[in-house]
């Protein structure tokens, strides 16, 4: 290499040392978190924190997936957070879950439906049967909404529920919906939390149990767990229980709930189905074999035609026939014949055919009902035959 290739060389090594330098002094270093939001567990789970809450505070905590499978279990040191849709409860399921509470459980659920004053009913089966009822507090929805928003902001608590305890002097703050009353209408209630214009929480004894109303369950949820009391409240609920979170309630399927309500009608369509299968199904003996495509002679023919007339139009037909037969001959041989009266016909028959009057008596005899057996149809034919051969 030469003197001069070399000094590029070294002066481009130089530059390039020199830009490298300016651009790391240029550079400043920062970090960023990218918010890629709740994790699909917690949003599948709207009651995730919570759940995380009571096992944090040593409470064993079921996730049971149906109702029917929790009425079972001793009700004595049980607590049921029932906070799933109950659209599709049953009078009997209500039943039993009373019936469990009155034995010694403690339940707490939600309010889902208003009370309609012309039926007096809700339709919500809880509701109506401990004598609870729903209203809405505000007609006005834009009122509604911002009384809602200010309830669910941390630093306002003049919108808040509060819940006083027996020795505190300080309320616990609840930022239940205000759009929503509940009216112990039965007057069994013996604890409660109010708004400012609505009660939200009912608390009353139902046999050796309590039940707890609520007018919403939103308090317990990811997003609102950690504001005010809520958290409080429910280890408030829970203690000295063992829990029982019911928050996704599998439905039953279309076929389990067509059996439960409809099982007369799906045993009538059944039975009408089979009824349709067995008229349309064979049921006359074997399967006939497929007809011989190839020709048939004349005698085939002949014996196919018999047959047919015989299955179908019975031994009268052909009796008729030959019957007939015979008359038309005999008119033929013996003008003036249809004017003789039966016995004068039977002896003109026999002196023209050389048979036995009696024989030919028996042939022509009328009989509406027919031979009595295939032997003697048999005979009778093979008369009428000989007969009218003869003629």
């Amino acid at each position: 290499m030469s003197r001069s290739r070399a000094g590029l060389v070294a002066i481009a090594g130089v530059l390039l040392v020199v830009s490298l330098g300016y651009l790391a002094s240029q550079l400043s270093f920062y970090q960023e978190t990218v918010e890629q939001g709740p994790a699909p567990q917690a949003r599948n789970n709207p009651y995730l924190a919570a759940e995380r809450f009571l096992v944090e505070q040593g409470k064993p905590v079921s996730l049971p997936a149906r109702l029917d499978g929790v009425i079972h279990k001793a009700p004595n040191d049980q607590i049921l957070l029932l906070l799933a849709d109950r659209a599709e409860m049953t009078p009997d399921q209500s039943t039993d879950l009373l019936e469990w509470v009155g034995a010694g459980g403690h339940l707490v659920f939600v309010a889902e439906r208003l009370w309609d004053e012309q039926t007096g009913q809700s339709g919500d089966l809880l509701l109506d049967a401990l004598d609870l009822q729903q209203y809405e507090t505000e007609d006005d929805p834009a009122k509604a909404a911002d009384a809602a928003g200010q309830a669910g902001s941390v630093d306002n608590r003049a919108t808040l529920t509060r819940l006083y305890l027996e020795g505190d002097t300080e309320p616990v703050y609840l930022a239940f919906d205000t759009r929503y009353h509940l009216y112990d209408a039965g007057k069994k209630a013996h604890a409660w939390a109010n708004s400012d214009g609505a009660t939200h929480m009912l608390q009353l004894q139902h046999g050796k149990g309590l039940v707890t109303a609520l007018t919403d369950s939103w308090i317990w949820q990811n997003d609102a767990i950690g504001q005010h009391d809520h958290a409080w409240l429910l280890w408030y609920l829970t203690q000295d229980r063992n829990v029982t979170l019911l928050h996704h309630a599998e439905h039953d399927s279309l076929l389990q709930q067509l059996l439960r309500h409809f099982p007369q009608a799906l045993t009538a369509l059944l039975l009408a189905l089979l009824f349709t299968v067995w008229h349309r199904a064979a049921r006359h003996g074997p399967i006939i074999v497929p007809a011989d495509r190839g020709r048939r002679q004349l005698q085939e023919h002949l014996r196919a035609s018999a047959d047919f007339l015989y299955r179908h139009a019975g031994q009268r037909q052909l009796l008729d026939t030959l019957q007939q037969d015979i008359q038309r001959q005999a008119r033929r041989h013996h003008p003036g014949f249809d004017a003789l009266d039966h016995t004068e016909q039977c002896r003109a028959l026999a002196a023209l055919s050389r048979l036995p009057i009696d024989a030919v008596d028996k042939a022509l005899r009328p009989t509406a009902a027919g031979p009595a057996n295939a032997t003697e149809f048999t005979h009778l034919i093979a008369s009428l035959q000989r007969l009218r051969n003869a003629l």
